[in-house]
């Protein structure tokens, strides 16, 4: 479909509300926004800026396989740091790649609601990253969507294929400064992987109290292929609404999601989709919710829709204080007999003969709270390169937790 077919869809989408999450005012933030240039390294962003990137876990000095640095609508940065990786801002990719057409809007709809359709009838914003056959990164490449003024509306149309018999592991960090204030963060995410490619998509919010997000994501995987994607939230957010689905297109094809989430305050509601289209696939979605004031929707969801395949849902979730809410939405949508599907949802408090164990040796209340939530937390992510686990692991260390908070 050409790109004035797909404006015309997306028109036709601006006023329909979205399905989940609480509504927005889009046209209540500003549209345009300063274009920033390039930079020829990421060490010449401002301090502030570097910060707050490294509070989304996307840390601007060591090795990488590529970069790329956006603020507001403005690719500033983008880089490959080994060969076989393609590292491109997403309205370029489409100039020089006319393939890009059979990939761009065919696994999230332009239509699917007026947040997409925001996305799709606004000069494109986002970044293109291609892993070519056989490819294998070792380090993760890194990504930051930054986004640095008061009131602003931030685009975001990312695209990803991981070409047959490739490895690509990404850290997203999605931010925004402390004194950036209100805004609105609209985000779109293909992802393709390929037959026998392996693909780990990382994504750290660290936004602010008056912001709003709303990504919106989906990936494709062939024959023997897999994806990983961990979403890690532990600061405050006004609102956020996301749930990306995985197809499971090709025999033996692996998905997992693993969740991370602290909220102390804003409306939250978390979730994903599996469909599991073909034999012997497999998915699992393992989530860990916090709330210390938060109101939290942890959904997850399994649609099983061949025999033999297998798939797991956990949601489990801890409330700290009085004023928290976690709502745990476990689906398994079964669509013929021979299938393999479970799950486990808990919602709960911390345990008094834990916390009085470790009070016993000497720790504070807060500080056993927070011993004890930071264990529930860490959820062992398995099959990633030890350079893609320890970043993970920095990340969760960033904000001390504490019950009390």
């Amino acid at each position: 479909m050409s790109m004035s077919r797909l404006e015309e869809k997306a028109k036709k989408a601006l006023d329909k509300k979205a399905a989940l999450g609480t509504d927005i005012d889009i046209e209540s933030y500003e549209s345009e926004s300063e274009d920033f240039g390039e930079i020829e390294a990421l060490e010449m962003l401002p301090d502030d800026v570097q910060t707050a990137a490294l509070n989304a876990g996307v840390s601007l000095s060591g090795e990488s396989a590529g970069d790329y640095f956006q603020v507001d609508q403005s690719p500033v940065h983008k880089e490959s740091a080994m060969e076989g990786i393609e590292v491109m801002d997403i309205g370029a990719a489409l100039k020089e790649h006319s393939y890009l057409e059979d990939y761009f809007w065919k696994l999230v709809p332009i239509d699917a609601d007026k947040y997409t359709a925001d996305v799709g009838t606004h000069p494109q914003a986002g970044y293109f990253i291609r892993a070519k056959p056989g490819t294998k990164t070792v380090f993760p490449l890194k990504t930051c969507l930054y986004m640095g003024g008061h009131n602003k509306r931030q685009r975001v149309h990312n695209v990803v294929i991981a070409e047959e018999g490739s490895d690509l592991h990404i850290i997203t960090g999605c931010t925004t400064p402390s004194h950036a204030g209100r805004g609105l963060h609209l985000g779109v995410s293909e992802i393709y992987v390929k037959k026998g490619a392996h693909v780990t998509f990382t994504m750290v919010h660290n936004w602010g109290e008056e912001v709003e997000v709303r990504p919106r994501g989906a990936s494709r995987v062939d024959a023997g292929g897999s994806i990983s994607e961990n979403y890690i939230t532990l600061t405050p957010v006004k609102s956020l609404q996301a749930f990306p689905t995985a197809n499971l297109v090709g025999e033996g094809a692996v998905a997992t999601f693993n969740t991370i989430m602290y909220a102390r305050r804003g409306n939250i509601d978390i979730g994903n989709q599996t469909i599991l289209a073909a034999p012997h696939t497999s998915a699992e979605s393992i989530s860990r919710v916090v709330s210390t004031g938060g109101e939290i929707i942890n959904r997850g969801r399994m649609v099983g829709k061949v025999p033999d395949i297998r798939a797991h849902v956990e949601c489990v979730g801890l409330i700290l204080t009085k004023k928290g809410r976690i709502y745990s939405i476990p689906e398994l949508d079964g669509w013929c007999g021979g299938l393999d599907m479970s799950h486990e949802a808990a919602v709960g408090k911390i345990s008094q003969a834990e916390l009085e164990y470790l009070m016993a040796r000497g720790l504070s209340t807060d500080e056993a709270t927070s011993v004890i939530v930071r264990g529930f937390l860490d959820v062992e992510i398995k099959g990633l390169p030890p350079a893609l686990k320890e970043e993970i692991k920095n990340i969760t260390k960033l904000e001390e937790i504490h019950g009390s908070s």
